[in-house]
Order: C-alpha cells, then structure tokens, then sequence
C-alpha cells in the first residue's frame, strides 16, 4: 500500500498554499495498492510536536478501498471527523513556533466504521483489531 503527494515529498517540507500561511487547500494525495481483503481506508493527520501534545489536522474514515486519489472532494460515503480544533474537515498546519513534523497515516481496515461524533481518539481506538496495512507520509511546516 502506498500514500504520496504531488505536493511535497516524503521528510520535506510542505509548501504554505496547504497551510494557514496559504490557502489551507488539502494537501493532494495519491494512494494505492490496498490489500485485496480491505473493506474500508482511514486517514488522520496529526502533528506529535505540537506544544500540547498530538494535534490531530484531519480524520477521515469509511473511505471506499478503491480510492486512488483525495484532493478537493472525499469520495461518496467517506466521513470527515473533528479535527483538534473542534470542527470537521482539513485544517493544515500552523505550528506556533519552529518546525514541526506532519504525517499522515492511511490504514486499510477489514471493516466499515460506525462513529457518533468521530474524532481522532475515537477512531484509532475503533480501528484496533481491523488494520490490515498502513502506509504513512510525512512532511514539514515552519512558519516565516
């Protein structure tokens, strides 16, 4: 299984149009070559640097296991989460000072999930027992 982006290439940094600096557009992604058995995809976004703790940027689950591509629409039946600021959808990064690290993790899982009011916690706490693979990406933001 796979996860890359046009946008910025694996341990470099992401260019501020997908940032709070820029535009906050998602970060396009390409993926694939899920397992054959996988029934749905998920994806979080955090940032470990963040001051307080895990940040979460982005939670998306019950992404179809064909999905090839995420960029400006999630494909039918996919659920955005509550990000760490409270509201669902992408919001990228702002890190308050310094360089901070951004990964994101994609799972195939061998189900399809059920979340009242998901958020990040939640579905890696759902997700346990039913990841087949992973796949990861990850990128740096520093402010100017």
């Amino acid at each position: 299984m796979h996860l890359k982006s046009d946008a910025f290439k694996e341990g470099q940094p992401i260019p501020s149009r997908y940032t709070c600096d820029g535009y906050d557009d998602r970060v396009p992604l390409r993926l694939g070559d899920a397992p054959s058995n996988t029934v749905s995809l998920a994806l979080v976004v955090s940032d470990a640097d963040a001051p307080s703790g895990t940040w979460y940027h982005w939670v998306v689950f019950n992404l179809p296991p064909d999905t090839r591509q995420l960029e400006h629409t999630l494909p039918s039946g996919a659920v955005e989460g509550v990000a760490s600021n409270g509201k669902r959808g992408w919001h990228g990064p702002c890190p308050p000072e310094g360089s901070h690290r951004y990964v994101w993790d994609l799972y195939a899982l061998d189900t399809m999930l059920d979340l009242s009011s998901p958020n990040a916690p939640k579905l890696i706490d759902a997700m346990r027992g039913h990841i087949i693979q992973q796949a990861s990406l990850a990128g740096t933001y520093q402010r100017s």
